[in-house]
């Protein structure tokens, strides 16, 4: 299938600061048929922005047959450039993660598949996904009801509780905004299908954090699926090698996770979800 590359700017006001947000936008188009409609992905990038890696990821989803809207995260602090895989981009891109606030993320998220939504040629089904930072961002978008599918890749700071500059888990009598709670403490919201990925080797999501985030989302009855791959590292997905992580068989297949999700749920029209899934017959 083949692809057209634009962008779009939108405005957000969180924080009672306006600030201009670009949107990168990956749409596959069918010669012949100028009215073709496709689900769309918001596709949240790593703490770099879109980069190279990043715009090609959304590629290969858009080439699948959906409409990818990856936002500029950082539009809070600086353009829509991407930052340098290298240790001043890196600390770069650590400040302003934690700095900006929950709202704004929020904001970005729920602005992207505003934008989604108004294109003529999107069915209205979304899907989330994303990549270190950005995969943390796809688990929170989900909590968006508008969107349905969500595959995250290696999430940070979700166990840690450790995003953007706000306290830990509420505790007081007299709870803050929900869109200042941490992601952990929101799973009950979840209502679409989540699948996450991580490496056993990421040293930014270790082994314990990992049973916390599977712990929780059992308890809050989220319908989701959980893989972990024993040698994949951090960021394994990221196609430059400044680190020396990518891994393409690895990557490849996760990727088939993401297109059976996003195939089962954003291409089917499902209906409303009623009551459990019935339990498995235990029989050989």
């Amino acid at each position: 299938m083949l692809i057209k590359e634009s962008y779009a700017d939108v405005q957000t006001f969180a924080d009672g600061k306006e600030s201009s947000m670009r949107i990168f936008l990956f749409h596959p188009t069918i010669p012949g048929y100028p009215n073709a409609r496709f689900p769309g992905v918001v596709l949240f990038s790593e703490i770099y922005q879109v980069t190279g890696p990043v715009a090609r990821f959304a590629r290969q989803i858009a080439g699948q047959g959906y409409i990818v809207a990856a936002p500029s995260s950082y539009h809070d602090f600086t353009g829509p450039e991407p930052l340098a895989y290298d240790v001043p981009g890196t600390d770069q891109g650590n400040e302003w993660k934690i700095t900006k606030t929950l709202e704004s993320y929020d904001e970005d998220s729920s602005k992207t598949v505003d934008y989604l939504l108004t294109l003529p040629t999107c069915t209205g089904r979304i899907g989330a996904t994303g990549m270190c930072l950005g995969g943390h961002l796809a688990v929170r978008a989900s909590l968006d009801p508008r969107i349905t599918a969500t595959v995250a890749y290696f999430p940070t700071d979700i166990h840690s509780r450790t995003l953007g500059p706000n306290p830990g888990p509420c505790t007081s009598s007299d709870p803050p905004s929900p869109t200042s709670i941490h992601t952990l403490d929101q799973f009950s919201k979840i209502r679409g299908e989540v699948s996450l990925i991580f490496g056993i080797k990421d040293t930014h999501v270790p082994d314990a954090g990992r049973d916390l985030i599977r712990a929780k989302l059992r308890e809050a009855g989220v319908v989701f699926s959980f893989h972990e791959f024993a040698w994949a590292q951090h960021a394994f997905i990221r196609d430059e090698l400044s680190k020396g992580r990518y891994d393409a068989a690895i990557s490849k297949a996760c990727f088939e996770v993401l297109l059976e999700l996003f195939g089962r749920v954003l291409r089917t029209e499902l209906g409303e979800r009623e009551g459990k899934v019935p339990e498995v017959e235990h029989v050989c």
